[in-house]
């Protein structure tokens, strides 16, 4: 279980410097300034391994498992920074019907993390930490989405150019995903408690051990 500790944090490393060499090579820019192809491959292909990788290893499954929820959903709280989204939608670097929903909606799963990681992650409080979660998972499917429909819903106002090229780049390519797995090992934790009062089962593994 150590062993993966570090292999997960190397591995989340390694895909950190991937994502800024890709960035940085420009290789996510297209000509139609759009969130295109590039950018889908590289928010998916963590996701899928993630997925098949949790789904196929029982030693990973309990590795993931062990990880302490609290933790998991603090780290949620940066997307407190979404304030940035609303902000560029504001100057017309980005598209209002993409920025504003996005931006607003991880502003209020950040400034929640916090409370919900103190308050709801322990077993009497299993439905409504559930609840939250999928609430975070929906606002970064519905950010996607937006993502890439906004040229064909306001095709006259700012393209999303932005989004594929640094620092903003890092958000659909590593920091999406990345939250997205956090979401589901979350929800996969809290499916496992036990319906009666107490509280969720403390980490006994940290991502650096």
């Amino acid at each position: 279980m150590k062993n993966y500790g570090k292999r997960m944090a190397g591995l989340i490393t390694g895909w950190l410097l991937l994502a800024l060499a890709a960035s940085a090579l420009r290789l996510f820019e297209n000509d139609t300034h759009r969130v295109g192809l590039a950018v889908g491959l590289a928010a998916a292909t963590p996701i899928v391994i993630f997925s098949l990788w949790f789904a196929g290893s029982r030693e990973f499954r309990q590795f993931a498992l062990a990880l302490n929820p609290r933790t998991l959903t603090a780290v949620q709280s940066w997307r407190i920074l979404g304030f940035t989204f609303v902000l560029l939608g504001a100057r017309g670097r980005l598209p209002a019907v993409f920025a504003l929903p996005a931006g607003y909606g991880d502003m209020a799963i950040g400034a929640t993390a916090t409370l919900v990681a103190w308050k709801l992650a322990q077993a009497e409080h299993r439905g409504s930490f559930l609840l939250w979660q999928v609430l975070g998972m929906a606002d970064l499917v519905m950010a996607v989405s937006l993502g890439t429909t906004a040229p064909l819903l306001s095709p006259s106002v700012a393209s999303m150019q932005p989004m594929t090229v640094l620092p903003l780049s890092l958000v659909p390519t590593f920091i999406v995903p990345l939250l997205l797995i956090l979401h589901v090992i979350c929800i996969a934790q809290a499916r496992n408690w036990k319906s009666v009062t107490g509280r969720a089962p403390r980490a006994s593994i940290q991502l650096t051990t």
